[in-house]
Formats: structure tokens, sequence, C-alpha cells
């Protein structure tokens, strides 16, 4: 905490003192029903806090994934952040990709690589890749099968990340496996 988070907490108190203390002087012939009331607003407002903390969780799960248009074809709705996601079943096992058109390669969380299957202890973590978090080093390791909506790929090469990753990363080694890659308003279509 710096100075300027001690300021800001020393006014933040202020104003509460402030606000409190009119509310008790004009209620003080009721104070029960002014204490209820004082609960009420403290318990939306934890709420408030509680729903805006839990909002990125839940927003994945509100809004559609990705459907199947037909033979060949799969659309993927653009997420409230502005990013494109896809679940996809890597060796039998669901994982989530935010689909990356900056990632060379598909690259796994160490925690999604130990899901699917990939022994993270006979991996050697030899590669390096310059991500917007600075250098990180990486190991080369592949799946035996990954399913997207239609489209099935076999012995696919994937990087495991070493270091601290949210997502895994659906690259541009396979999205180039699609004839079209096509962003159309807030879909993201891909059409082998």
């Amino acid at each position: 905490m710096d100075s300027y988070d001690i300021g800001r907490l020393a006014y933040l108190v202020l104003l509460l003192v402030a606000v409190g203390g009119y509310f008790v002087t004009h209620g003080r012939k009721n104070l029960n029903k002014m204490a209820q009331q004082a609960a009420l607003w403290g318990l939306i407002f934890v709420g408030l806090i509680a729903g805006y903390g839990l909002w990125n969780d839940v927003s994945r799960d509100l809004a559609p994934r990705q459907a199947v248009l037909g033979t060949g074809q799969l659309e993927v709705p653009r997420m409230f952040d502005g990013h494109f996601y896809v679940t996809a079943l890597v060796n039998g096992e669901k994982v989530d990709f935010v689909v990356d058109t900056g990632a060379t390669d598909v690259v796994l969380t160490k925690a999604d690589a130990k899901r699917v299957g990939i022994h993270l202890e006979s991996l050697a973590f030899t590669g390096s890749a310059t991500t917007a978090n600075g250098v990180v080093r990486t190991a080369r390791a592949s799946v035996t099968r990954l399913d997207l909506g239609s489209f099935t790929d076999r012995n696919l090469p994937v990087y495991v990340n070493e270091g601290q990753m949210d997502q895994s990363l659906l690259g541009m080694t396979y999205l180039r496996r699609f004839e079209k890659i096509e962003i159309a308003g807030d879909k993201l279509i891909l059409t082998r």
C-alpha cells in the first residue's frame, strides 16, 4: 500500500463517517429501522462487488461457445472480452483454448497438458517463446487426437509452456489447417 492508497482510504473513511453521521443524527428516533436499512444496503454492496469479481468466471458460461454450421464449418462467437474461445477434446479431455493468431503454435498450460496425459516430468523445457510477459521456456510434445467440432486431427505437435499461463492457445500451426478463416461481425468462421 503506497501513500496514494493511504490517502484514498483516508478519504473514503472520512466520507463514510460524514455520510454515516448524517444518517445517525437524522434518524436518531428510528435507530432500529436505520440499522436494518444500513444492513440491507451493505448486503447489496457486497453482492455487487461479488458479482463484479465473478463476472469473468461466469461470462464465458453465459454465452454460447461454438456451433457447427454444417459439414466443414465451425462458427465461434466473439466473447465479452473481444477474444474467440473454443472448447476442444484433446485426447478425450475438454480443453478451453483462446484462438490466438499471434501465437505460432498450439500451446498448452501445464495443467491442461497434465490433464490430457502428457507427463510433465519427462519433458525437456529447452525451447523458448517470446510472449507479452517476456521469454518463457517451452517443451515440445504431441497429442494423439484433437477434436474441434466436426474436425479431427491426429498426432498434433504442441508445446507446453513452463511459465504461468491462464489458458491454452490455439495458434497458427493449427489454424493453417483450415481452408478459410473469416471474421464476420462478431463471429469467427473456420472452414475446411
